[in-house]
Protein backbone atom coordinates (compact mmCIF):
# COMPACT_ATOMS: atom_id res chain seq x y z
CA UNK A 1 0.00 0.00 0.00
CA UNK A 2 1.16 3.13 -1.29
CA UNK A 3 0.63 6.68 1.23
CA UNK A 4 2.17 9.95 1.34
CA UNK A 5 3.54 11.19 4.60
CA UNK A 6 3.26 14.44 6.12
CA UNK A 7 5.74 15.45 9.30
CA UNK A 8 4.36 18.87 10.76
CA UNK A 9 5.69 20.50 13.48
CA UNK A 10 2.97 21.29 16.36
CA UNK A 11 3.15 23.30 19.26
CA UNK A 12 0.35 21.59 21.28
CA UNK A 13 0.65 17.60 20.81
CA UNK A 14 -2.50 17.07 23.17
CA UNK A 15 -4.90 19.59 21.46
CA UNK A 16 -3.29 18.68 17.70
CA UNK A 17 -4.04 14.64 18.53
CA UNK A 18 -7.33 15.60 19.15
CA UNK A 19 -8.12 17.55 16.51
CA UNK A 20 -6.77 15.42 14.07
CA UNK A 21 -8.21 12.09 15.55
CA UNK A 22 -11.54 13.89 14.72
CA UNK A 23 -10.64 15.55 10.73
CA UNK A 24 -9.25 11.88 9.96
CA UNK A 25 -11.95 9.75 11.99
CA UNK A 26 -8.90 7.61 14.12
CA UNK A 27 -6.73 7.12 16.18
CA UNK A 28 -3.14 7.64 16.33
CA UNK A 29 -0.83 4.38 15.86
CA UNK A 30 1.98 5.42 17.73
CA UNK A 31 2.20 7.91 20.79
CA UNK A 32 5.83 8.56 22.23
CA UNK A 33 6.91 11.73 24.27
CA UNK A 34 6.31 14.72 22.12
CA UNK A 35 5.33 12.33 18.87
CA UNK A 36 2.38 11.01 17.44
CA UNK A 37 1.54 9.35 14.10
CA UNK A 38 -1.55 7.66 12.39
CA UNK A 39 -2.03 5.20 9.94
CA UNK A 40 -5.25 6.80 8.46
CA UNK A 41 -6.46 4.30 5.90
CA UNK A 42 -8.46 6.95 3.51
CA UNK A 43 -7.17 8.84 2.30
CA UNK A 44 -4.03 6.87 2.56
CA UNK A 45 -2.02 8.98 4.83
CA UNK A 46 0.98 8.45 7.10
CA UNK A 47 0.67 11.51 9.37
CA UNK A 48 3.46 12.54 11.81
CA UNK A 49 3.14 14.94 14.63
CA UNK A 50 6.42 16.68 16.34
CA UNK A 51 5.89 18.78 19.25
CA UNK A 52 7.92 21.47 18.61
CA UNK A 53 6.78 24.74 20.19
CA UNK A 54 6.58 27.88 18.11
CA UNK A 55 7.13 25.85 15.35
CA UNK A 56 3.16 24.73 14.79
CA UNK A 57 1.68 24.72 10.98
CA UNK A 58 4.92 25.79 9.44
CA UNK A 59 3.52 24.46 6.00
CA UNK A 60 1.27 26.39 3.52
CA UNK A 61 -1.33 24.14 3.45
CA UNK A 62 -2.36 20.16 3.03
CA UNK A 63 -5.09 19.10 0.99
CA UNK A 64 -7.44 15.63 0.89
CA UNK A 65 -8.55 15.03 -3.04
CA UNK A 66 -11.72 13.34 -2.81
CA UNK A 67 -13.69 11.52 -5.42
CA UNK A 68 -16.48 13.74 -6.80
CA UNK A 69 -18.46 17.08 -5.09
CA UNK A 70 -20.81 14.36 -3.44
CA UNK A 71 -17.70 13.61 -0.98
CA UNK A 72 -16.91 16.78 -0.63
CA UNK A 73 -20.05 17.75 0.97
CA UNK A 74 -20.20 14.90 3.42
CA UNK A 75 -17.14 15.49 4.48
CA UNK A 76 -18.55 19.03 5.14
CA UNK A 77 -21.19 17.55 7.39
CA UNK A 78 -19.17 15.32 8.98
CA UNK A 79 -16.50 17.96 10.01
CA UNK A 80 -19.72 20.45 11.08
CA UNK A 81 -20.64 18.11 13.12
CA UNK A 82 -17.24 18.08 15.19
CA UNK A 83 -17.67 21.69 15.55
CA UNK A 84 -15.40 22.80 12.20
CA UNK A 85 -16.19 25.79 10.73
CA UNK A 86 -15.67 25.71 6.28
CA UNK A 87 -14.86 28.05 4.08
CA UNK A 88 -16.79 26.50 0.92
CA UNK A 89 -15.61 27.37 -2.40
CA UNK A 90 -17.67 25.93 -5.35
CA UNK A 91 -16.33 25.73 -9.05
CA UNK A 92 -13.37 27.88 -8.21
CA UNK A 93 -10.52 27.95 -10.19
CA UNK A 94 -7.33 27.14 -8.33
CA UNK A 95 -3.66 25.31 -9.03
CA UNK A 96 -5.14 25.44 -12.71
CA UNK A 97 -7.93 23.16 -11.88
CA UNK A 98 -11.43 24.28 -12.02
CA UNK A 99 -12.50 22.71 -8.14
CA UNK A 100 -15.07 22.07 -5.70
CA UNK A 101 -13.71 22.77 -1.95
CA UNK A 102 -13.73 23.85 1.04
CA UNK A 103 -11.25 25.00 3.84
CA UNK A 104 -10.93 23.83 7.42
CA UNK A 105 -11.16 26.87 9.73
CA UNK A 106 -9.56 26.97 13.15
CA UNK A 107 -7.12 24.38 13.31
CA UNK A 108 -4.80 24.28 16.15
CA UNK A 109 -1.89 25.40 14.55
CA UNK A 110 -3.41 27.53 12.20
CA UNK A 111 -2.29 24.68 9.31
CA UNK A 112 -4.38 24.99 5.91
CA UNK A 113 -6.58 21.89 4.82
CA UNK A 114 -8.17 22.03 1.76
CA UNK A 115 -10.79 18.88 0.63
CA UNK A 116 -11.68 19.02 -3.15
CA UNK A 117 -12.16 17.29 -6.05
CA UNK A 118 -11.14 18.66 -9.56
CA UNK A 119 -13.99 19.24 -11.39
CA UNK A 120 -11.78 20.43 -14.76
CA UNK A 121 -8.22 21.26 -15.89
CA UNK A 122 -8.23 25.33 -16.24
CA UNK A 123 -5.60 27.36 -18.30
CA UNK A 124 -4.81 29.55 -15.41
CA UNK A 125 -3.57 28.86 -12.02
CA UNK A 126 -5.92 31.10 -10.44
CA UNK A 127 -9.14 32.86 -10.94
CA UNK A 128 -10.82 34.15 -7.84
CA UNK A 129 -7.73 34.67 -5.33
CA UNK A 130 -7.62 31.19 -4.59
CA UNK A 131 -4.91 30.40 -2.57
CA UNK A 132 -3.24 34.04 -2.51
CA UNK A 133 -5.76 35.24 -0.40
CA UNK A 134 -6.25 32.38 1.84
CA UNK A 135 -2.61 31.89 3.16
CA UNK A 136 -1.08 34.86 5.41
CA UNK A 137 2.76 34.76 5.37
CA UNK A 138 2.66 34.06 1.55
CA UNK A 139 4.05 36.41 -0.98
CA UNK A 140 2.26 34.60 -4.10
CA UNK A 141 -0.34 32.32 -4.99
CA UNK A 142 2.23 30.63 -6.11
CA UNK A 143 4.06 29.96 -2.75
CA UNK A 144 0.68 29.44 -1.46
CA UNK A 145 -0.93 26.72 -3.47
CA UNK A 146 0.01 23.35 -4.47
Amino acid sequence: MSRLQLALNVDNLEESVEFYSRLFDTAPAKRRPGYANFAVAQPPLKLVLIENPGKGGSLNHLGVEVQDTAAVDDELTRLAGHGFAAAEERESTCCYAKQDKFWVQNTPNHEQWEIYTVLADSPTFDAQGCCSTSKPGTSSAADACC
